[in-house]
């Protein structure tokens, strides 16, 4: 019921732990653990006859609370409590690993849930469970829409279950496609889902084939931590917002663990990295599946020629650009106001936000990295994207018009 993850390949369990299973196989640094392979799945959800369901929204909805209400076989947990007494029952990251997550064509990037610092059998089983659900939750059946033509009823969730790392600097690493290009790293304090969800813009990183190391230092104001079973959000102090969450030696150091990585694959990787104790540890690789755009131009002077109070700068998140009305969009209740074409200006979108990049034209948020979920998916969708623009939900106004150029980085907008 359970596979060890070092043995974990594709086929039985998934793009996220076959890839994990590599890295391992290649002595490559990632937390050990195990996975809920996708045959455990299948025998878990076979009498609910998923296929009956037509893909409508009523059914995505029956289809996950099915799968909710549905205790979790005996089998799975007894294999899950010999599994976790293995590794000497620790906190644990439950991450999903479908048949066409994390794959060359479609990523996925965070539309399937994953959750941290889970603490016993009985929290395993339950997160293993609203691992599969999430197959159908609202964002993963979007994504799916707007990625592929796969039938309702042939989907497979494998599940990991890995040794939580209590990062205390952590980041995503983008290796690159040609020798000659650099590594994109970007990095914050704490745990990583601050940084793959879009709720803090972090220091970014290149390092070149030379490797030389340029970097922009963000106002890294909040971080994730573990206390115990939970996750909390607090202030970074004062003295350390702007200070580097990683010197250059040790940019220098993913970047070449990023190569062993690559190597390791088979071609240019995605790459959740963490740091605890001074070691670092791989999380995740998935294959880069679009081009990231050119880093930010250099911020003009204020009053420079040509530069007006109504352009707005931030981070190229993805390539294009875009006119359209402008939504102020901050939070879930602001959904419905959004119409096909407008152009979402958000304080951040998390992976729970994909629906909406099925019609917007545009995005901007006020935090957020160009590694982020959020920015993968809008470059998968060809949609452009600026990020990290300061009060971008203040500075424009709902209702305007707006062109964004998610290649250079810049908003403009008719009346800021």
């Amino acid at each position: 019921m359970v596979v060890p993850l070092l043995e974990s390949v594709v086929g039985t369990c998934g793009g996220k732990a076959g890839a994990l299973g590599a890295l391992l196989r290649a002595d490559l640094p990632v937390p050990d653990g195990f996975v809920v392979p996708f045959d455990a799945y299948l025998a878990a959800v076979h009498e609910l006859d998923l296929g009956r369901f037509a893909g409508e929204p009523d059914d995505v909805a029956a289809a996950r609370q099915a799968i909710e209400a549905r205790p979790v076989p005996a089998a799975v947990i007894d294999a899950l409590g010999r599994a976790l007494d293995q590794l000497g029952d620790p906190p644990v990251a439950v991450r999903s690993s479908a048949a066409k997550e994390d794959t060359g064509q479609a990523s996925a990037a965070g539309q399937h849930d994953s959750f941290l610092a889970v603490r016993g059998v009985g929290a395993v089983a339950t997160a293993v469970r609203a691992c599969w659900a999430s197959l159908f939750s609202p964002r993963a059946v979007a994504y799916r829409a707007a990625s592929e033509d796969q039938p309702f009823g042939d989907l497979l969730m494998a599940v990991i279950v890995q040794r939580h790392v209590d990062a205390e600097v952590s980041g995503v690493m983008f290796t690159p496609a040609d020798p000659d290009e650099a590594t994109r790293i970007e990095a914050s304090w704490g745990l990583g889902p601050s940084i793959v969800e879009g709720r803090v813009t972090p220091d970014a990183y290149r390092v070149a084939r030379d490797g030389s190391v340029t970097r922009t230092v963000a106002d890294k104001q909040k971080r994730l931590d573990r206390r115990g079973t939970r996750l909390v959000v607090g202030d970074v102090p004062t003295a350390v917002r702007n200070r580097p969450a990683i010197d250059d030696a040790t940019a220098a150091r993913l970047a070449e663990l990023g190569g062993q990585i690559a190597a390791a694959l088979g071609g240019p990787q995605d790459v959740e990295w963490a740091i605890a104790d001074g070691r670092t540890w791989i999380l995740q690789a998935r294959p880069v599946t679009a081009a990231l755009p050119p880093p930010p131009r250099p911020a003009p002077p204020s009053g420079a020629p040509g530069v007006t109070i109504a352009e707005l700068a931030g981070t190229p998140g993805s390539h294009g650009t875009v006119t359209g009305i402008a939504r102020i969009v901050r939070g879930f209740g602001d959904f419905a106001r959004v119409c096909p074409g407008d152009i979402l200006v958000c304080p951040f979108t998390d992976p729970a936000w994909t629906p909406l990049l099925r019609i917007a034209a545009g995005v901007v948020t006020e935090t957020g990295g160009v590694l982020s979920h959020a920015a993968i998916v809008a470059r998968e969708h060809g949609i452009p994207a600026v990020l990290g623009v300061p009060n971008a939900t203040s500075r424009l106004r709902d209702d305007t018009v707006v062109t964004i150029d998610g290649t250079t980085g810049t908003v403009t907008a008719a009346d800021a």
